[in-house]
């Protein structure tokens, strides 16, 4: 599935691909829910409509992703809300063998994620996965969401490589259509992204990771 002679650069996103997305899905779409209706004094149900329309209105740009901006949106802190849940992030099974493996090899492995640093912080205190990037990146760093051209050419520019022996790694389709567009070589997505859905049935026309150990290099 991953021909490794052919590649010298690693970009690794995080949620959804390294960690559990169990974690952001239940965040977002259960307990951000739950205390903007006690803030507010709404049902559940009301306030779980109002924030669905309202954080969907934001897919795909640099606000989905932004701790700041939600705050301010919701009148909640968002991040203090993230580290009182902390226990509830995991590494995806295998993830951290591969990183290890991944490590040791000659290749250079960047963390390409849409997080906010302050999110970011967080998890990696929680995971200790930072330990085995030669670079860690987020799209805020650069104003512009992996989604976005101009995401992959301050990369590029930060951070120089050939992006036809370049892989990424990641579970948001857009995320792959955008690399691919840019002209990276390897593209993968990640069959189960949370492990409290089922597998998915189809990331066409980007191959899938079922097990990291699988795809050592």
């Amino acid at each position: 599935m991953i021909d490794w002679t052919d590649i010298d650069t690693v970009l690794l996103d995080m949620d959804g691909t390294l960690l559990d997305l169990a974690f952001d899905n239940w965040f977002w779409q259960c307990h951000v829910p739950e205390q903007y209706a006690l803030s507010r004094g709404l049902d559940y149900p009301e306030a779980e409509r109002i924030l669905h329309d309202w954080i969907a209105s934001h897919l795909g740009t640099l606000n989905w992703y932004c701790l700041d901006f939600w705050t301010r949106e919701l009148n909640l802190n968002i991040a203090d809300l993230k580290r009182a849940a902390a226990h509830r992030i995991s590494v995806r099974p295998g993830a951290e063998a591969f990183l290890a493996a991944l490590a040791d090899s000659p290749r250079r492995v960047i963390m390409v994620t849409n997080a906010h640093r302050q999110a970011l912080e967080l998890k990696l205190a929680r995971t200790g996965i930072d330990r085995y990037f030669d670079a860690l990146v987020s799209s805020h760093d650069y104003g512009h969401p992996k989604e976005a051209q101009d995401f992959w050419h301050r990369l590029r520019d930060a951070h120089p490589f050939d992006p036809e022996r370049a892989l990424l790694v990641d579970d948001s389709l857009p995320v792959l259509h955008s690399g691919r567009l840019y002209g990276l070589g390897h593209l993968a997505s990640i069959r189960q992204p949370d492990s409290s859905l089922p597998a998915r049935a189809d990331t066409d026309p980007f191959p899938a990771i079922d097990d990291f150990l699988r795809v050592l290099p």
